[in-house]
């Protein structure tokens, strides 16, 4: 049985079905790539849109030695051995990692150096988006390209190329359900259609349903991607309405998304959105992505949504988060204020240190050289009784 998607992945750019986008006469890598000029890579998105391939195609357009190497199971001592054998070769290897995202902290950082160095050049592919689980360092040394699922058009092309070359026949109502089946999911396509071949060379409409019953989940490869669902979400939990929340929760639970991916997102907003209106809600999103890590589906997905209604229902205040903004924004763009001499440990004017429990609690006491306001309570829910303790306090 001949395996379609590895016997016809293309071997040039010419060749390379989609991402137009990306990869296109005009476009700027695709003129990096004819001059052999390739900059480090991160591509994304979601399965079969041809993420490995392109790396493939890259390294055979400029003639780089290609190490196809796996995010999940790779050693450092590996990396390290493919950089000492072309430690003196006029033409840098291509390393190519998939499930790039499965990268220790540590994995990541062996990679700076030569990325930095140029003694390699560095793809990655990931159905993650890499501003969320990539390092800033490998981020910073890469140009991140996001791949699109394939559109029907793309995939009839491939359906058509092949139909030619293997001269079989296929119904158009079987042609129709094996592209539209497959949800953008190229590899997915070539798998249906080469089982369907190894049972007749005329293919019906009838035995592709035998082989495949019902449409691949939609989930990251529609054109509804996880981001888009993942922020149609989450602003519907910060615009509490808890049956929109719901209802985006089914579309990424349904979608094949992970629940960690699902508790990480509601932390952040518990913080951001919620704050110090409903501290609390920190507390359940955070307990949410602890359990769901222990327990998978199909039982986490009642932890995720006791945990969506909730936050959904919590009063929301943005107050915490203006307030670290607008001092980071200040220190970034002003000159740094000088410590007081009093607050420094090591210095003898920690004499002069006033302790406040030795005054009840609280003592008046500058501890900026110079007046600043960058917290600004909206007085929402519990804000408003850490706005009365402050009050009371500076009061005592």
């Amino acid at each position: 049985m001949k395996n379609l998607a590895l016997e016809f992945r293309p071997k040039t750019l010419e060749e390379f079905c989609g991402q137009k986008h990306i990869i296109s006469e005009n476009k700027p890598l695709y003129k990096l790539i004819k001059n052999g000029q390739i900059p480090h890579l991160i591509f994304f998105g979601p399965a079969g849109c041809g993420k490995t391939t392109l790396a493939k195609v890259i390294a055979n357009e400029v003639g780089m030695e290609f190490y196809e190497l796996d995010g999940a199971s790779i050693k450092v001592e590996t990396i390290r051995k493919i950089l000492d054998r072309h430690k003196d070769a006029l033409i840098k290897p291509l390393i190519f990692i998939d499930e790039v995202h499965r990268l220790s902290k540590t994995q990541q950082e062996v990679l700076l150096i030569p990325m930095e160095n140029d003694r390699a050049v560095v793809i990655g592919a990931s159905t993650e988006n890499p501003y969320f689980v990539l390092s800033s360092g490998i981020r910073s040394r890469s140009m991140l390209f996001e791949f699109h699922a394939l559109s029907n058009a793309d995939l009839l092309s491939l359906v058509k190329m092949l139909e030619k070359k293997l001269n079989f026949r296929i119904a158009e109502d079987a042609q129709n359900y094996l592209i539209s089946s497959s949800s953008g999911d190229a590899r997915a396509m070539l798998n249906l259609l080469m089982y369907a071949l190894s049972v007749s060379e005329e293919i019906s409409l009838s035995t592709l349903k035998d082989l495949r019953p019902f449409a691949l989940k939609d989930g990251v490869s529609s054109s509804d991607t996880h981001y888009n669902l993942a922020s149609a979400f989450i602003k519907s939990l910060r615009g509490s309405d808890v049956n929109a929340a719901l209802y985006y929760l089914a579309r990424l639970i349904d979608g094949g998304e992970s629940a960690d991916f699902i508790a990480r997102r509601m932390v952040i907003l518990s913080s951001e959105d919620i704050g110090n209106a409903n501290p609390n809600a920190l507390n359940i999103a955070t307990n949410t992505l602890t359990a769901v890590s222990k327990i998978g589906y199909p039982e986490a997905r009642i932890i995720l949504a006791q945990c969506a209604v909730y936050l959904a229902c919590s009063p929301k205040s943005n107050s915490s988060y203006e307030a670290i903004n607008s001092a980071l924004e200040y220190v970034k763009n002003e000159p740094k204020l000088k410590i007081p001499t009093y607050l420094i440990n090591s210095h003898e004017d920690i004499k002069n240190y006033l302790y406040p429990h030795d005054f009840g609690g609280f003592v008046e006491q500058k501890y900026l050289a110079k007046e600043l306001n960058f917290y600004n309570s909206k007085g929402i829910g519990f804000e408003k009784t850490l706005d009365e303790w402050i009050e009371k306090l500076k009061k005592s």
